[in-house]
């Protein structure tokens, strides 16, 4: 049930990039380090023994180790303060990158290349001559070696110094911020999984949905499958694109030219009278539910909560964002973004995150005002709203909220 519906790679989807002038400096090999033992937040993790505090630990024995998705991952060191960068050394693992950028920051939003690099071949980069200043640094993989992902052992940041001290972790599972890693945990995805479906499929059982199709009057066509993929909104596309390039011999594949032609309408032309019959038996395959999953996490989850997490909010707000990219796309939603920015800042930005949260869903609201389809706004009225006024900014269970007058618990 989405509109606009723009899919974009992890890290890439979160940040603003503007080019910086490098200049050279000496050597740097007398330098503080200033990144050991300092927060550091990953894109994605293989899982929490391979998080990315493992690459900021001293231990060469430890590894941040990415899932293995395609697309492209990062790794980000806070160093406490603004500092000046003049060396960077990255310890590869087995699956090193082949392309990559390293980038600075200030706010952990707009990022500045210090150095992309092209032919890496794993082992030690040390990357010397680099000059530029900021609180955060970041490692954007791009292209891998390996298809298990990227790995690196350390990333190690110096320059001039002080080092500082490493700000405050409050979260046991690794040396992330609270607010940049909670969605991402298994519980709460979960609990952001069974949100979602209560609204779109009215359950909470959303592996029940594989399955699920139907054309619900929206102007988007077939809405199917656990989030709503849609045949007028281009995700039902890229899913079966994606499920045929696994499984060529598929239900749905020969339905291709047909969704490309549907693409951007409400039509059903050539997809009638057989493709709800194939979507549901398509369903009973893995192959295409893992895509599901995976597509999912691709063209909505990963986007919103890399976003949401660059601005500072718990699990809450990284909800917020995700459901909203589910209706209206990552780019519908980050026009809602921009709305609420101009009635509060994020947290990233000194603002105050339950008064960002109030303008990002009054901003939410109005725009799901607009569409007749979408007019009933009690996902976020007595749902996201009202978690938000009890003050469950970490979206901890239980949970209890009313989605089209029904009631759930989890």
């Amino acid at each position: 049930m989405r509109a606009n519906m723009i899919a974009l790679g992890v890290g890439v989807a979160a940040v603003c990039t503007v080019p910086l002038a490098i200049t050279v400096t000496a050597d740097a090999s007398a330098d503080v380090l200033l990144s050991r033992r300092h927060p550091a937040l990953a894109s994605s993790a293989k899982d929490t023994q391979h998080a990315g505090a493992m690459a900021v630990d001293g231990d060469l024995t430890t590894t941040w180790t990415s899932d293995p998705r395609p697309g492209s991952q990062w790794l980000r060191v806070d160093l406490g303060k603004a500092q000046t960068v003049n060396r960077v050394r990255l310890l590869w693992d087995d699956a090193y990158a082949r392309t990559y950028r390293v980038q600075i920051s200030s706010n952990g939003s707009i990022w500045a290349d210090l150095r992309a690099a092209k032919g890496g071949n794993g082992g030690t980069d040390d990357l010397k001559k680099l000059r530029g200043s900021g609180r955060y640094l970041r490692v954007l993989a791009t292209q891998r070696a390996a298809s298990a992902g990227f790995a690196l052992r350390e990333l190690q940041v110096f320059g001039p110094g002080p080092a500082g001290k490493p700000s405050p972790v409050n979260t046991p599972e690794a040396t992330v911020p609270a607010a940049a890693s909670a969605l991402t945990t298994a519980r709460k995805k979960e609990t952001a999984f069974r949100l979602v479906s209560s609204a779109e499929n009215s359950t909470i059982n959303w592996r029940g949905q594989y399955g699920y199709i139907e054309d619900i009057g929206d102007g988007r066509g077939y809405t199917a499958g656990i989030i709503g993929f849609c045949s007028g909104t281009s995700d039902m596309l890229a899913l079966v694109n994606e499920y045929t390039r696994r499984s060529p011999k598929n239900k749905l594949a020969k339905y291709l030219p047909a969704l490309r032609k549907v693409d951007g309408s409400d039509s059903h032309a050539g997809l009638d009278p057989g493709f709800t019959a194939a979507w549901k038996a398509a369903a009973a395959d893995p192959v295409f539910r893992k895509t599901q999953d995976d597509e999912r996490d691709r063209m909505y989850f990963d986007p919103a909560v890399t976003l949401a997490s660059a601005d500072g909010l718990r699990a809450l707000g990284q909800f917020a964002y995700y459901d909203a990219a589910v209706m209206h796309g990552v780019s519908g939603m980050r026009q809602i973004r921009a709305a609420a920015m101009r009635k509060a800042k994020t947290p990233a930005l000194g603002g105050d995150e339950t008064a960002f949260l109030e303008a990002f869903l009054d901003a939410r609201t109005k725009e799901m005002r607009t569409e007749e389809a979408h007019s009933d706004v009690s996902r976020v009225e007595t749902a996201q709203r009202v978690f938000l006024r009890t003050g469950n900014l970490d979206l901890n269970a239980p949970l209890t909220w009313r989605v089209y007058g029904d009631r759930f618990t989890s």
